[in-house]
């Protein structure tokens, strides 16, 4: 585990997930006043992710919800998890993320990814050249780099704003190939590993082996990504937590409706196949009470030796999610307490 001296940072992804009953307006209100609320709880980031054509996420246009959140909060730092590069032009994300560093001086944070962040179809209406872009997401990093940079002010094309800004770029994956490409741009590297955990091990292992320090990132930083759903009971977090698995349940089946409330039994709704790929997916999900999922974030920590941890939580009642992140933070200053006192 990290030494004593250090408790690592903790932060949120958020979705922007529409539950069943609720309005569009209404969840990106309660994203807004999820971020007030995690920044008075200690998180450190306040992340949000580019999907497209599902009915069940409203974070589409990724950067202006992050202005959204960023103008309601002080001091959490603020960025994507992320945007879906090959789906925009390099220079349009510096404009728009660099215009956000201007507008909040040191909070932002700009995660990419390569995926598209939807179907097939949705990224051909999205760029009817994506698949060519995905071969060209190294370079175009590169060039998203130099747009942000004060160095690029005599070239003929100009990211203003942005230019400067030197926005912190982090690289997201959850394969192998990631981890070669955040190792070799020395840049930080977020794991998808609540939802894609397979190759966690393996690809923390090469990112660390194979880092070269950078002009941004002198030594390898790793934010693995979890599952958290804490309730005062190990019961009371089980069942909270059928929503998410509902929804998950969805992405195997491909229906991607509202979020649905919990229910006592999930066997009345999931057959076993399905139950099976969502509990591989879900292999980094921690329920319970706060000394349950104390226990096994402690376990995981030792693990990946994290640098840094992303939570994401998928509750239907907004009440209870609030709650929940509530009693994460506690539990992590539990942790950190308990290190300082070795």
């Amino acid at each position: 585990m990290k030494s004593p001296k250090f408790p690592i940072p903790f932060s949120l992804l958020d979705l922007a997930v529409v539950t069943e009953g609720s309005t569009i307006a209404e969840v990106i209100e309660r994203s807004r006043d999820l971020a007030i609320q995690t920044e008075s709880f200690g998180y450190n980031r306040f992340w949000m992710a580019e999907h497209h054509n599902m009915e069940n996420i409203a974070s589409s246009a990724t950067s202006i919800l992050l202005g959204h959140v960023a103008e309601a909060t002080q001091s959490i730092r603020v960025g994507s998890g992320g945007i879906m590069l090959p789906n925009h032009s390099p220079l349009i994300i510096a404009e728009q993320f660099g215009t956000l560093a201007t507008m909040y001086p040191g909070r932002i944070d700009l995660g990419l990814g390569r995926a598209p962040g939807t179907d097939q179809v949705t990224a051909a209406a999205i760029r009817e050249d994506r698949m060519q872009r995905v071969h060209k997401f190294p370079e175009h990093i590169k060039q998203l780099q130099n747009y942000l940079s004060a160095e690029n002010s005599e070239s003929a094309v100009r990211a203003i704003p942005g230019e400067g800004t030197d926005v912190p770029i982090w690289i997201l994956g959850s394969s192998t190939d990631s981890a070669f490409l955040a190792a070799e741009l020395g840049l930080p590297y977020a794991f998808a590993s609540h939802f894609a955990p397979h190759q966690l091990l393996p690809a923390t292992r090469i990112y660390r082996e194979r880092f070269k320090p950078s002009a941004q990132l002198d030594r390898p930083y790793l934010m693995p990504g979890i599952n958290v759903v804490v309730a005062e009971t190990d019961e009371q977090a089980e069942y909270l937590a059928t929503s998410m698995l509902q929804m998950f349940m969805g992405v195997v089946t491909g229906d991607r409706k509202p979020m649905p409330p919990p229910v006592d039994d999930m066997n009345r709704i999931w057959n076993m196949h399905q139950k099976a790929a969502v509990e591989q997916m879900l292999t980094y999900t921690f329920t319970g009470s706060i000394e349950t999922v104390q226990r096994k974030v402690e376990q995981f920590i030792e693990i990946t030796d994290a640098d840094e941890l992303m939570i994401a939580s998928y509750l239907y009642d907004y009440r209870e999610r609030v709650n929940s992140h509530k009693r994460f933070s506690e539990l992590m200053q539990s942790i950190s307490t308990s290190a300082e006192s070795v």
